[in-house]
């Protein structure tokens, strides 16, 4: 689908009284090396260099070397030059001679150097000669049917002679089966004939045209080299020989094969001419020697015997175009779905008789930049690739292609027909082969394209009527012949359109570049502008927005317009400066930002000058740059589009990418996420862009081999649905939300309070009653706007500040949700609508989260009564939707049993079942049938109702004890105490069976049944309200002290001691042990407070002495234990996380290699045998599994193992991962546990002080002082601060737990010195992987409960402990907090 298009053009005559012979590229400094003689009267031989200038002015011969080269040998009437090389790297050219001398020019020659030099002859004569493409051997056919291969330094390495035995070399099969008159030819033989076998085969006759020459062509690799040549005066044989000189095979016969031989440096072609009778065909062979496809020259007759007599080939670096010299034209082919285009066809400075074909010589590293030389002078050409098709802006985006093939034109417009090549949809015949070609579509009445074909000397306009019915070929509208200006070298380049009304056509010439302007109804050239020694690469096509003018690219890489003057003089304005432009042959496209908040600020004239009124140029250079004006905006690009809206370009990664069109600094190029962001999408290997439609949401593309695939980028699908939506084309956004697969959501979330304001405009456009119902069954509560269609367009262009970021969950602040807000906004335009649309009516009731069923069945049943034919259409549509047995159910509850048949009807019920049933409610009454369907349906609170409605008290209450509905019944009895009390029985006999005593002691104490009320309070360890209730009854005063001893026992079992001593003391009246249990519970104030009322002195030394001995004792070892557990366990997670920071790996998944050193498991396959457990330490706990088997994954996942797990974590052993996360929480539970004991110590200390203890009561204090200053550190520690503590702006210290995810977000957070969900250095990507299942999960939970993000580890708080001032304690650092 590609053209080439002449980007430059530049010529230089031979010196007066020279003939160019050969001439060469240096790649260095892209300038040529030509040469000029010998002749039969002159043998002198000059080299000259031209040098690479951009202005035409600077064009000119720089002299190198000459010397006579006289031929050594007589049948040659002078000598020739055969090759041509120059080596860049040295600046010595070499020429190979006919005559056999081989030598050098030194252009810079050092001072022990000769400038001219013969580094070798051969006495023989050569016939052909080529260097390898490394430049490192030369290969030499001799006029002794000898090939000889040398060396850079010119030693000969290898000598191989030709002989017939050559051609045995490929085994090739013959089918000729004798002799023709032998063979079998009846009346079926055709039909029986093998169609895969010729039916003559080609014995390799030569043709009269043969020039008897050799040619050599080495393959791009350098591995393989091909030499044509005659063999014994009968056949021309192509001989493949490797780099060693070992022959690798012979060509087959082919009839009429000539000299020419060209090898495709891709390797897999060898291209060559056969003359027959009637044409000339390009033939191709495989490195075997076999034929391997062809195709035809066009040609005339004429042009058989006479220009095409002598034919040379030569392909390009890239393999891509085939040059064939004729001599007097030159042709470039390429392929494409095997089909052979003729792309251009070039011709000499003059049309005189030549005797060989012209000499063309393509650059080694420039595809499309060759040079022409023939006697008169030298041509330097570069062309591009381009794609010729129309505008890309909507609604003139139809997708025409444009292709030239010689004296055809292949058009087709995608958007009618997407027609594959070699075929088109149309195929124009011209009167001359194309050189250039553009389109554009101008909107009149209808569409029509014009379509703009220049020629060598002429250029044509067609029209097509793009919406004609029937449709119609593009027809000729009129052919302008073209003069050539009278200039040396005139050359017409392209052609564009300059809007609707002007076709302006750029040419070269030898003296500057030339405008020409055309009217397009006539064709009259009314303009012709003249640049004197400016050499322009082309116009830019505007494909975008036909503009007032068009622009030139020119070569010192600035984008100008040619302004019309009076003087007609070389008036130029500067629109755009690409200075980045390095390259000579960048493609440009022009963009004008139209909308107003895209244009670039005016700051002044100057500045509006010089940007254009907001012009963006988006260039592509050869390299593969991506520009937008100045700015790089991608290095590895392969192709381009541009659209109003978007920015569409391919890179090297195999990616298509999308970028919104804005100002050049607020371009934003995706990155390469395919699977993140609307804007990239993987596309396949080598797929290069033809055009876009944004008016059907595709894009086409071509595959490396030639064929088109048209895809519908969801970047651009969804440009086109919000474009739609905010021009309120509501059925053109629903349409392509439905054809390309969207979520309907987007409908209302791209804009929701538009979208509800103009729901009845929704409704008249989409119509449908099928696709209102497809759009309300596809809502839900996600906002798809802001999840899976979040708008990329920046803040800036899509005026929005960014700020609003709440999903849409609520709508006008009532708490209905956004599917809910919907339905109601289509219900109440549904029922005014006529005539009503009954289904999109329940639609959209089922369609409500949760379903509406009952209103939905309601409106069935107002259906019903007032248009009874379209019932049962509408319970079919509903069933449809909704689960026919909740329908049933809903239904029934409607307590209406027609509908309820009607929705039976349409299920899979059997009606054996149900007509009974409904039959046997049918004759019950109101009630009765209510209440019996309320217990059908479960609804028994409904049916509660209806039993009390009924009167039926005995088969409440019965109802109440199966159903457990004792608080609806108390409820529905509150007014009837005689009822409510036998309810009430009934739930405190229920509350007692059900183990929940205090209800039931309140429920039987609300009935005065107190024998029951203190048995249910003592079963809830309420023993005052029990003893309470006890002395209500009365109780005899031995059953009331065995209840309080009862009591009191089970509070001593609990650790009440104060109760237990209070039960003691006020109903047994046991002083001694009151106050043991006072002492007990460190309660020693109390026990001194009842001796002394009782005057019970003699317990003091007994009872409050020995109590607080053995107070003391049991304290201060329990204070010691938690001194050693500290000194212990806080040490020991220091050295965890010391670990845990140092080496990760072995601390998470153990050390598999014995302490070795080992490789990091992220670049193992994370089998068993490579990481412990099967899983690397990212992915183990991420659950991402690759590399375990599907039995495996699932065998680690079982409950089993889950199990296991959880009691290794239970447990903490020593050495495991679960280690740190047991002494954390050890710790944690230690310093609350200190916190509950300092009431008690403070108790005991007071408690020895009065009784005179004093140094016990020292000593007691001062541990309990230590205990507390020890977990206070240990705490520091441990705990990471928290956000209160620290101060602000400052960071975790080092050691602490960090969180993981985003910056300035909360997230899971990783071990000491750690970031990741296991504690890994480096970012995490958010959002946070899942939690895994079975055994890893804990080992999930574990890390992430110890150093969670958003609950981090409580910090245990120490409560203050008071000193007391009479022991004389003091602390080192202050009071204790």
């Amino acid at each position: 689908m590609r053209n080439l298009r002449n980007v430059h053009h530049s010529l230089l005559e031979s010196p007066q009284g020279l003939q160019l012979t050969s001439s060469a590229w240096d790649v260095e400094s892209n300038s040529v090396i030509c040469a000029f003689g010998p002749d039969k009267d002159h043998p002198l031989l000059q080299l000259k260099r031209w040098n690479n200038s951009v202005s035409v002015a600077d064009d000119e011969w720089k002299h190198i070397a000459s010397w006579d080269a006289p031929c050594p040998i007589p049948d040659l009437e002078c000598d020739e030059i055969l090759d041509l090389h120059f080596f860049s790297d040295t600046s010595i050219a070499c020429l190979v001679l006919a005559g056999g001398d081989i030598v050098v020019v030194r252009e810079d020659p050092q001072s022990d150097e000769e400038k001219i030099e013969i580094v070798g002859s051969v006495d023989a004569g050569i016939s052909a000669a080529a260097w390898s493409p490394d430049e490192e051997l030369l290969a030499i056919t001799t006029r002794a049917s000898t090939f000889l291969y040398m060396t850079r330094d010119f030693e000969n390495v290898t000598d191989v002679i030709f002989s017939d035995e050559d051609l045995k070399a490929s085994k090739h099969v013959s089918v000729g089966w004798g002799k023709t008159e032998t063979q079998f030819k009846g009346k079926r033989a055709r039909a029986l004939r093998d169609p895969t076998m010729p039916e003559t085969v080609d014995q390799g006759t030569l043709n009269e045209f043969d020039r008897n020459d050799t040619t050599i062509s080495w393959r791009g690799d350098g591995a393989y080299v091909a030499v044509n040549s005659i063999e014994s005066d009968l056949r021309r044989v192509i001989r493949v020989y490797s780099r060693e000189g070992t022959l690798d095979s012979a060509s087959e016969p082919v009839d009429g094969l000539v000299g020419a031989l060209s090898w495709r440096p891709a390797g897999n072609l060898l291209a060559g001419i056969q003359r027959l009778t009637d044409r000339i065909d390009v033939v191709f062979f495989e490195r075997n020697g076999l034929r391997h496809g062809q195709f035809s020259l066009r040609l005339t007759e004429d042009d058989i015997t006479g220009s095409a007599a002598d034919i040379s080939l030569e392909w390009n670096v890239d393999s891509s175009i085939l040059a064939v010299c004729f001599k007097d034209r030159t042709q470039l082919w390429s392929m494409g779905n095997y089909h052979y285009y003729l792309k251009q066809e070039i011709y000499p400075l003059a049309s005189t008789s030549r005797r060989k074909a012209l000499s063309l010589v393509w650059h080694t590293e420039k595809p499309l930049r060759f040079i022409l030389g023939s006697e008169e002078g030298i041509q330097r050409f570069e062309f591009n690739s381009v794609v010729c098709n129309g505008p890309t802006s909507p609604p003139d985006d139809y997708g025409i292609l444009a292709v030239i093939d010689g004296k055809t034109l292949k058009v087709t417009s995608m958007r009618l027909a997407n027609v594959p090549p070699p075929m088109s949809l149309h195929e124009l015949s011209l009167s001359e082969n194309a050189h250039d070609v553009t389109v554009n579509v101008v909107r009149e009445s209808e569409p029509v394209a014009f379509i703009g074909v220049l020629h060598r000397e002429s250029i044509s306009l067609f029209e097509w009527a793009l919406t004609a019915k029937p449709p119609t070929p593009p027809s000729l509208r009129w052919l302008k012949k073209l003069p050539l200006g009278g200039h040396m070298g005139f050359m017409h380049q392209q052609v564009a359109f300059k809007g609707e009304g002007e076709l302006f056509v750029l040419a070269n010439a030898v003296n500057g570049s030339f405008v020409r302007i055309l009217e397009i109804k006539s064709g009259f050239m009314h303009e012709e502008i003249f640049f004197a020694n400016e050499r322009f690469q082309g116009l830019i096509a505007q494909q975008t927005k036909p503009a007032s003018e068009p622009c030139l690219l020119l070569k010192a890489a600035s984008v100008v317009s040619p302004s019309r003057s009076e003087s007609n003089s070389n008036n130029l304005r500067v629109v755009q400066t690409l200075g980045s432009f390095v390259t000579s042959s960048p493609r440009v496209e022009a963009v004008r930002l139209q909308d107003p908040r895209l244009q670039l600020p005016q700051e002044s004239s100057q500045e509006r000058d010089r940007q254009s009124d907001g012009a963006v140029i988006f260039g592509l250079a050869d390299t593969g740059l991506l520009f937008a004006n100045e700015r790089i905006l991608a290095r590895n690009c392969t192709s381009f589009l541009v659209t109003p809206a978007h920015l569409v370009f391919t890179t090297s990664q195999h990616l298509l990418k999308f970028v919104h069109i804005a100002r050049v600094e607020e371009l934003e190029v995706p990155p390469d996420t395919p699977e993140l962001d609307e804007r990239c999408r993987s596309i396949e290997r080598g797929a290069r862009l033809v055009t876009i439609m944004p008016s059907i949401f595709a894009l086409v593309m071509q595959m490396p081999r030639g064929n088109l695939e048209t895809i519908y980028p969801r970047a651009l699908v969804l440009a086109g649905i919000r474009h739609s939506i905010n021009v309120k084309r509501y059925r053109r956004a629903f349409l392509a939300c439905r054809s390309q697969r969207v979520d309907m959501n987007i409908l209302h979330d791209h804009d929701p309070s538009e979208f509800l304001a103009n729901m009845r405009l929704f409704l008249d456009q989409v119509d449908k009653v099928e696709h209102i119902d497809l759009f309300l069954s596809q809502l839900r509560e996600e906002d798809v706007s802001k999840s899976m269609y979040k708008e990329t367009i920046g803040a800036s262009l899509s005026g929005n500040d960014g700020t609003n970021t709440e999903p849409i969950a609520l709508h006008n602040g009532q708490g209905i949700s956004k599917v809910n807000s919907v339905c109601n906004a289509f219900l109440e335009v549904l029922h005014d609508q006529t005539p009503p649309r009954f289904q999109n009516v329940i639609t959209a009731h089922v369609c409500k989260v949760p379903p509406d069923l009952e209103a939905g069945l309601l409106e069935i049943a107002r259906i019903r009564e007032e248009i009874p034919e379209e019932v049962d259409r509408i319970v079919e549509h509903i069933c449809f939707l909704a689960d026919v047995n909740r329908l049933y159910d809903n239904a029934l509850g409607l307590y209406d049993l027609e509908l309820t048949l009607l929705i039976a009807q349409q299920s899979q019920k059997d009606p054996r079942e149900y007509l009974p049933f409904l039959q046997n409610l049918q004759s019950m009454m109101p009630l009765r049938r209510q209440y019996s369907i309320d217990n059908h349906l479960g609804r028994f609170e409904k049916a509660l109702r209806h039993l009390h409605d009924l009167n039926e008290f005995d088969e409440v209450k019965n109802y109440v004890l199966k159903h457990v509905l004792y608080v609806e019944a108390l409820e529905l009895y509150r007014y009837q105490a005689d009822h409510l009390a036998e309810i009430m029985r009934l739930y405190a006999d229920h509350l007692h069976r059900s183990s929940k005593f205090r209800d039931a002691g309140i429920a039987y104490e609300y009935l005065q049944d107190h024998v029951a009320a203190s048995e249910s309070y003592r079963f809830a360890h309420l023993w005052k309200e029990s003893l309470a209730c006890a002395m209500f009854i009365p109780l005899p005063p031995p059953q009331l002290h065995s209840l309080a001893h009862t009591l009191a026992d089970a509070l001593v079992e609990s650790k009440d001691y104060f109760s237990a001593a209070t039960i003691h003391l006020d109903y047994l009246s046991d002083i001694p042990t009151a106050a043991r249990l006072f002492c007990r519970g460190y309660f020693f104030a109390d026990a001194l407070r009842i001796i002394g009322l009782h005057q019970r002195l003699d317990l003091l030394e007994p009872v409050i002495d020995t109590g607080l001995v053995e107070g003391m004792s049991s304290m201060t070892e329990l204070l010691a234990d938690c001194k050693s557990q500290l000194q212990a366990q806080v040490p020991r997670i220091r050295d965890l996380r010391a670990k845990k920071a140092d080496d990760p790996l072995a601390f998470f998944d153990g050390d598999i290699h014995g302490g070795a050193d080992i490789p990091d498991n992220v670049s193992l396959a994370p089998t068993d045998a490579s990481t412990a457990r099967g899983g690397s330490l990212f992915t183990r706990y991420t659950n991402t599994r690759t590399g375990t088997t599907l039995g495996t994954s699932a065998t680690r996942q079982t409950s089993k193992n889950r199990r296991r797990e959880e009691r290794k974590r239970a447990r903490g052993k020593k050495g495991s991962v679960y280690e740190e996360e047991y002494l954390v929480n050890s710790v944690g539970r230690l310093a609350h546990r200190v916190n509950t004991i300092s009431d008690d110590v403070r108790r005991l200390v007071v408690g020895l002080a009065r009784r005179g203890m004093r140094e016990r009561a020292r000593a007691v204090e001062a541990a309990m002082r230590d205990l507390v200053r020890l977990c206070r550190t240990s705490i520091a520690d441990v705990f990471p601060p928290t956000a209160e503590e620290r101060p602000a702006g400052a960071t975790r210290p080092e050691g602490a737990e960090r969180p993981i995810g985003p910056a300035g977000s909360t997230g899971a957070l990783g071990p000491a010195g750690l970031t990741g969900p296991m504690g890994l250095t480096g970012p995490v990507p958010d959002p946070v992987p899942e939690r895994p299942k079975g055994a890893d999960g804990v080992l999930w939970d574990s890390v992430h409960s110890v150093h969670a993000g958003s609950h981090e580890p409580e910090r245990p708080l120490m409560k203050a402990f008071d000193l007391l001032s009479i022991l004389g304690n003091v602390n080192t650092d202050g009071d204790v907090e």
